[in-house]
């Protein structure tokens, strides 16, 4: 990727993406869903990694919204 920090949150996304063995990274067995890249600026789309932290919150923003 091309930038280390989250384009929500602006703290480092700790993407390894390309940089490891083969390339992996815990963003390679998460599911995003889809809503969550409204959040991201057009500029970022593609080029900037969400963080696990991010990740987290819109999932757990999204279970209490369906309580």
């Amino acid at each position: 990727m091309a930038n280390k920090y989250c384009p929500i949150c602006k703290e480092e996304n700790r993407c390894i993406r390309g940089s490891g063995e083969h390339g992996k990274c815990w963003c390679d067995l998460e599911k995003f869903p889809n809503e969550i890249f409204e959040l991201v600026p057009l500029e970022s789309i593609r080029k900037h990694c969400i963080c696990k932290k991010c990740l987290n919150i819109f999932r757990e923003e999204q279970k209490n919204e369906q309580k």
